[in-house]
């Protein structure tokens, strides 16, 4: 019998929840447990984590999951390693549900660094006004570059923050770029800091800031193993048919 586990916790994990639950293909939602309140699935979910690789393999063995769908976010690396492993382990298929990374428009002012270091080393230097657009999980990091003021848009409401000089937007995507003009104009903003994560929902900040001129300091995506990467929904349903999934409707 089909058991899909979904590591999720991003708009196509959610997606392709709703498009196999509709399917009735039996599936459990994955959170990682970084948010604090998140989005109700239409199938069982399970929050945190695994225990690493190993882990996840014995979770997959002991719950009969025939198949694996990464869903998370570019940038949850660890996560994407573990399920590769994971997943050779087990012997259990598996398949990437990845969003095509940003590319650089005309009128766009992208400086590429390759990490969170890179990040931060191209951060020294005088006091300017940065939106950060990194996550909760990194912002310690920007702690070693505390002469700037940092706005933060952020999912939850922080318990602390580890940045001296700070301003806190709570919201969750998809944001328009009108709404994002106005809030980088609001605050000044003189750069943007950005991981590649791709996809539609976050990339208003990208078009502000090419539309106000304004540079953007870009992450690039960390470097994953070989695996089988797909870019929709559709695309994701079609690997499990061919892999002797009854899709239902």
């Amino acid at each position: 019998m089909t058991h899909l586990l979904i590591l999720g916790g991003t708009t196509e994990a959610n997606a392709l929840a709703k498009a196999v639950a509709e399917r009735g293909i039996p599936a459990t939602y994955s959170y990682a447990g970084r948010v604090d309140s998140p989005r109700p699935q239409p199938v069982p979910v399970r929050v945190g984590g695994y225990g690493g690789a190993d882990g996840l393999a014995r979770y997959l063995h002991d719950h009969a999951i025939t198949h694996v769908v990464d869903a998370t976010h570019p940038f949850a690396a660890q996560m994407s390693r573990n399920a590769v492993s994971a997943s050779r382990e087990a012997d259990v298929p598996l398949a990437a549900l990845t969003r095509p990374q940003w590319e650089a428009q005309e009128g766009d002012r992208w400086q590429h660094v390759p990490d969170i270091d890179g990040a931060l080393a191209a951060l020294s230097g005088p006091a300017r006004r940065v939106f950060l657009a990194v996550g909760r999980m990194h912002l310690v990091d920007f702690a070693a570059q505390p002469q700037h003021h940092y706005l933060l848009r952020l999912v939850d409401e922080p318990d602390a923050l580890p940045l001296p000089n700070c301003d806190v937007v709570v919201a969750r995507g998809p944001f328009a770029e009108t709404d994002d003009r106005a809030l980088m104009q609001h605050h000044g903003i003189e750069l943007v800091v950005s991981k590649n994560a791709g996809g539609t929902g976050a990339r208003a900040k990208l078009d502000a800031a090419r539309a106000l001129g304004i540079p953007v300091l870009m992450i690039d995506r960390p470097a994953l193993p070989q695996r089988t990467e797909l870019s929709s929904v559709a695309q994701i349903l079609d690997w499990l048919a061919h892999s002797g999934v009854n899709l239902g409707v």
